[in-house]
């Protein structure tokens, strides 16, 4: 799903083209980043100017600047056209990479770099959050690192019971349910419909006050052209891109060359995994990126207490995402 379209692109029809007014804007950071101007200036002079961000507002800052030049969508990639020449990106991430040493951020950058593969693809299936990784005993000889919800524990407070997770019973339940896949080779062709935009609360209230002012004939109403605009922004966020085909294409490629998978590989993992949602004491449920879930029975993983109660146990828990 594509909730936040990168600036400098549009949807239409469930496919991805260049907007050309916001197109313009990216290619002019890029052009002053290149001419050595820094971040926070390339904002000032934006603001200033009264030019709107992505989320249609004038106000700029030297984070909203620095992730249009890091975004690797203006390379142009199966869906994004591409907006920014190679050689373009190539030195405006040159000159990002300098800065980010001459600061000392190298390791910070290189750290977000080397997240685990479970990052952000892990989510609960009791109370939505996502899972994140614990440090238990932190730099002793005892330290163990396990994957809980992120509800696990707040203010000192237990607040979700879900299975606790080793990063080899992860990778496990990936294998098992990927070569369950491969074995059911018909479901590589699955392709999911595409579904319809989502409208919210939100959406239901701007259409209907639009509907009010058309039959009142206020089409001149500087509200209604507000309006307008504002139910076209929501209508997008709602909206999936059309990228069901291909993905099924993708997966079976992924495994073509696989008759069973004996050890996780991490690019695989990447590629073909959307997320797997954890089922207090039953199942995993792994959900490949054509759509297809398979549920992997599990046991009982907490170890925190009796029958899986949450006792104290004095543990150094710092936590990962």
């Amino acid at each position: 799903m594509q909730r936040h379209m990168p600036m400098g692109y549009k949807m239409i029809n469930g496919l991805i083209e260049v907007n050309e007014e916001q197109a313009q804007i990216v290619k002019a950071i890029f052009t002053d980043y290149i001419k050595e101007k820094s971040l926070k200036a390339i904002a000032k002079k934006l603001s200033d100017k009264g030019v709107l961000n992505a989320n249609m507002k004038p106000n700029w800052n030297h984070g909203s600047v620095g992730k249009i030049l890091q975004n690797v969508k203006y390379q142009g990639d199966e869906f994004y056209p591409r907006l920014i020449d190679e050689a373009t990106y190539k030195k405006a991430q040159d000159m990002r990479a300098a800065v980010e040493k001459k600061l000392g951020r190298s390791q910070q950058f290189n750290a977000m770099k080397n997240q685990s593969i479970f990052s952000g693809k892990i989510k609960c299936g009791e109370c939505g959050e996502t899972y994140k990784k614990y440090i238990e005993h932190a730099g002793k000889p005892s330290e163990k690192i396990k994957w809980k919800c992120r509800n696990y524990i707040f203010q000192n407070r237990v607040l979700c019971r879900n299975s606790f997770f080793t990063e080899e019973e992860l990778k496990s339940i990936f294998t098992e349910a990927t070569n369950q896949l491969i074995r059911q080779k018909k479901r590589l062709d699955n392709i999911q419909p595409n579904e319809p935009p989502k409208m919210n609360l939100e959406f239901r209230q701007t259409d209907n006050r639009i509907k009010e002012l058309e039959q009142d004939g206020e089409f001149s109403s500087p509200e209604l052209a507000e309006l307008i605009f504002k139910r076209a922004v929501l209508y997008y966020e709602g909206s999936n891109v059309a990228d069901q085909k291909w993905n099924a294409e993708k997966l079976k490629s992924a495994l073509s060359d696989i008759n069973t998978l004996t050890e996780i590989n991490d690019e695989l993992f990447e590629i073909i995994i959307k997320r797997m949602t954890v089922y207090k004491e039953t199942s995993v449920k792994v959900e490949f990126i054509n759509g297809v879930i398979i549920n992997i029975s599990i046991e009982y993983k907490r170890k925190d207490g009796k029958n899986g109660s949450s006792e104290k146990n004095g543990s150094n828990h710092t936590a990962s995402s």
